[in-house]
């Protein structure tokens, strides 16, 4: 077991986040060390560590697919030039846009979704809740809403979603297991994905426009 202070202590020992040094804690049976070990290999502490410097180098990418029917644009940062020409960077920068082709995120984190929208979900999620046949405590209900929202931004926050190619990991979680690798601070700075007749009205054809196209192709016959 651990305390809550152990927590803070791996928090300063390896500059992550306090969810993720808890998860770690829980992974190795509150060892300290091992908890280390563990944040290391996902490469979480060095790229906690490595957050301030500033990644102003990188590629902007493209993917393509679906014969021309999506298309994705994508920018990820690096801090050196050297780094923005390695293979394992652009991997990275082609996983990532393949991944927005098919998963097609709306935003890239929870601290661009708007708070209106957010607020407009939670509104759903509440009356949701309060129409369920057995009637819920207000407090397990802001907690069922809380959960609800974390799962809203898994479906369309690209730094939140599971990996395509691997669920077991987030695409934050892939973005740091290369920062670990390659040694410098990577960030994710936009992307844009299109969809071909994307927002466009399709045409319907009614059964009175099929019957006067047979009439149509009648009178020129």
């Amino acid at each position: 077991m651990f305390t809550n202070q152990d927590v803070v202590t791996l928090r300063q020992k390896t500059g992550a986040g306090m969810m993720d040094c808890k998860k770690a804690l829980e992974a190795c049976d509150g060892n300290m060390d091992k908890a280390v070990d563990y944040l290391r290999e996902k490469g979480i502490a060095s790229a906690a560590k490595k957050a301030l410097r500033i990644a102003s180098q990188g590629v902007v990418d493209s993917y393509i697919h679906m014969g021309g029917k999506v298309g994705v644009l994508i920018e990820i940062n690096c801090e050196t030039d050297f780094v923005a020409k390695s293979d394992a960077f652009k991997e990275l920068v082609h996983n990532i846009a393949m991944h927005i082709a098919a998963a097609r995120p709306t935003y890239l984190s929870k601290e661009e979704v708007p708070a209106d929208v957010v607020a407009k979900e939670k509104e759903i999620f509440r009356a949701q809740a309060l129409n369920e046949p057995k009637p819920k405590p207000a407090n397990i209900i802001e907690k069922m809403i809380e959960g609800r929202i974390s799962k809203f931004y898994k479906e369309i926050c690209l730094l939140e979603q599971d990996y395509v190619r691997d669920p077991s990991k987030t695409i934050t979680a892939l973005v740091n297991e290369t920062v670990g690798s390659i040694g410098e601070k990577i960030t994710v700075r936009r992307f844009v994905r299109f969809e071909m007749g994307e927002g466009l009205e399709k045409k319907q054809d009614t059964f009175a426009d099929e019957i006067q196209d047979q009439l149509n192709k009648m009178k020129k016959e």
